[in-house]
């Protein structure tokens, strides 16, 4: 006779799969972070700006970012854009997004 399947500790395992993944996934998403120099900005201005990124819906400014992105990770050391090729105000131009306060 087949020995039943304990369903309690398969799921526990996938739940602990889970959370080892987001886990792994915010670790990640805290160094690109870094890596790109963001960290310098206060959270409020980045949150505003990550927000405006994800409710931008004009193409050229999306393919802009990608290109500007995975150039980025091409890269050899991996610093972030010179002073010169920032906006004065952050990384990102916030125009029609996010209100400043």
């Amino acid at each position: 006779m087949r020995k039943p399947r304990d369903f309690d500790s398969e799921l526990k395992v996938l739940a602990d799969k889970a959370k080892a993944l987001k886990e792994r996934r915010v670790r990640q998403l805290g160094e690109l972070v870094t890596a790109t120099g963001a960290d310098a900005l206060d959270a409020e201005l980045l949150a505003g700006v990550l927000l405006d990124a994800v409710a931008s819906k004009d193409a050229a400014t999306r393919e802009g970012w990608r290109k500007a992105g995975a150039a980025f990770f091409r890269g050899k050391q991996r610093k972030p854009a010179p002073r010169s090729e920032r906006n004065s105000e952050g990384a990102l131009p916030l125009e029609g997004g996010a209100a400043s306060h």
